[in-house]
């Protein structure tokens, strides 16, 4: 028996101390040890079975109670800039937020709950879910813009995951409490908001590794970069934070006002696209403005944990070691230089704007940001709009605000071609797949197989399905890469705006930002009758 073992036994008083066994031959007691609770409080009650409902329950009602604060910023935007009654959609939006979470919370906040790597993904897409019907109420109680459950629940999604794609025109002339509204659901998505829970529920007693597991996108998502995941999440949004900081000064400099700086720096770092103006940034017609935007898209585009080991080393050494990075900044390079020369041989434009245009635009799409300027894509040549339509599925690096199937997936794929090819030779040969110098497990590899067959058959499933609703092939194809990559960005009559598809493949639309969010797995996860054995 261990010391300690012998001396929470030793102060149960149950034996005098003469009486007492040596510690070598004492076997321990199985009841659970006396309670130490203090005079005057009451002990929370531990649920020993394990019941995932509650968990869930109890998790996705601290989250909406969390989130519903962030009701608060734009409220004081309405405030400040524009009148009163615009207040009270979001009022009411808060109200509803908070009364959800309080219901789901209280029946089960003295049970201690303990998440498991199951509960982490119910949560996760419970909670998604639930958040992008409630965060559709401010735009569905406004009489300015007074939109359509199904559209405000397509501008919620795209807001949130980051995509980017709209239903509403008009933009200038909207409440400015709306237009941050959008803005801010940028902001949030971009790191992602249980990350952001991940660093706060420690504070109400509440793990989150499961819940950041869930969240975190790439092919390992175990790693972190400090021994406790919620100082991880910290770091993280710290990071995200000061980018966001620097390039609001940025833009400001640049000549934006110190509102469209705000917003579109959230648009820029967390790779949304929604604009305060229908024109985007073209509406500024700065190029100043646009090689900005540029550069910090690519700067999104790039892992956030480079950036923290970065910061910690005082190097940046460390950023350009990575393999994946040199690999996705060649790649970004490649599809940036062809752009540009294209557009200036087709004659679109003179050679140095082409090279800002070219610069900007390839860094918006490929990264899966989504601003454009004037004129793209329906005035551009095809060939631009369809090679970074493509360029979209490529996406930026694990752990950046970035959609699409991600670039480390893409040379992990390239070097498992290479193998397969050099084993063709020599059959018996022992060749690891290598990312830098460490190998790759096996493991890893059927995983981004398996992620690439199933995001591919998810592009091509929701392209019929929306050809199905009457839409034209263009359009179709177009709509869903711009959504499932969460880009924004459609072609044929989604290349600006997609009000014109039909309901059905508006909701469809919905579902597909959300699986590109989510990258299959976890609400694929759902439906396997082993999840819930």
């Amino acid at each position: 028996m261990k010391e300690a073992d012998f001396d929470e036994w030793q102060d149960t008083g149950e034996l005098s101390p003469e009486d007492l066994p040596k510690p070598d031959t004492f076997t321990p007691r199985t009841e659970p040890p006396v309670s130490r609770t203090p005079v005057g409080r009451k002990a929370p009650r531990i649920d020993h079975r394990r019941s995932p409902f509650k968990a869930a329950l109890y998790m996705v009602g601290l989250l909406m109670i969390l989130f519903s604060t962030t009701m608060l910023p734009p409220i004081g935007v309405a405030w400040w800039f524009d009148d009163h009654s615009v207040i009270m959609p979001f009022a009411e939006a808060l109200a509803a937020m908070l009364g959800l979470g309080l219901l789901c919370w209280l029946p089960v906040c003295r049970f201690k709950v303990d998440l498991r790597n199951r509960d982490g993904f119910i949560v996760v897409v419970a909670f998604w879910f639930l958040l992008s019907l409630l965060g559709a109420l401010p735009f569905t109680l406004s009489d300015t813009p007074h939109m359509r459950f199904v559209d405000a629940v397509f501008e919620t999604v795209s807001g949130l995951t980051t995509t980017g794609a709209t239903v509403l025109s008009g933009l200038d002339n909207l409440p400015k409490a709306i237009v941050y509204y959008r803005a801010q659901l940028n902001f949030l998505g971009g790191m992602g908001i249980i990350v952001l829970a991940v660093a706060l529920l420690p504070m109400l007693g509440v793990g989150g590794m499961q819940l950041y597991k869930a969240e975190t996108p790439g092919p390992m998502k175990d790693e972190k970069l400090t021994p406790r995941i919620t100082e991880t999440a910290k770091n993280l949004w710290f990071i995200y934070v000061g980018l966001n900081v620097l390039c609001t000064l940025s833009f400001w400099a640049a000549g934006m006002s110190v509102f469209d700086a705000v917003c579109h720096s959230f648009a820029t770092l967390a790779l949304g696209g929604f604009s305060t103006h229908d024109a985007s940034i073209g509406y500024f017609h700065s190029p100043t403005i646009e090689v900005v935007a540029g550069i910090f898209s690519l700067v999104a585009a790039v892992n956030f944990a480079l950036f923290f080991l970065a910061w910690r080393s005082r190097s940046l050494k460390v950023i350009f070691r990575d393999a994946e990075f040199r690999f996705c900044m060649a790649v970004f390079g490649g599809i940036i230089a062809v752009v540009c020369a294209y557009l200036y041989w087709s004659g679109k434009f003179s050679w140095p704007e082409a090279l800002y245009h070219g610069f900007f635009q390839s860094s918006s799409v490929i990264t899966d940001n989504g601003l454009s300027t004037i004129g793209y894509p329906a005035d551009w040549p095809a060939f631009v709009p369809l090679l970074l339509l493509l360029g979209s599925f490529f996406g930026g690096c694990v752990g950046s605000t970035c959609g699409g199937i991600k670039a480390i997936r893409f040379l992990l794929l390239y070097k498992q071609s290479v193998r397969e090819a050099r084993l063709l030779i020599r059959p018996s040969a022992q060749i690891a797949v290598k990312l830098g110098t460490h190998a790759i497990p096996d493991r890893v590899m059927q995983a981004v197989w398996g992620f690439y067959f199933l995001y591919i058959f998810s592009y091509c499933f929701f392209s019929v399905a929306l050809a199905a609703t009457g839409v034209d092939l263009v359009t179709a194809f177009g709509s869903v890469a711009g959504c499932l990559n969460n880009m924004g960005i459609g072609l044929g009559e989604t290349a600006s705006n997609y009000a014109p598809l039909n309901d059905a493949a508006t909701w469809l639309l919905s579902l597909a930002m959300l699986i590109g969010r989510f990258e299959v797995f976890p609400l694929l996860l759902l439906f396997l009758p082993d999840f819930w054995k």
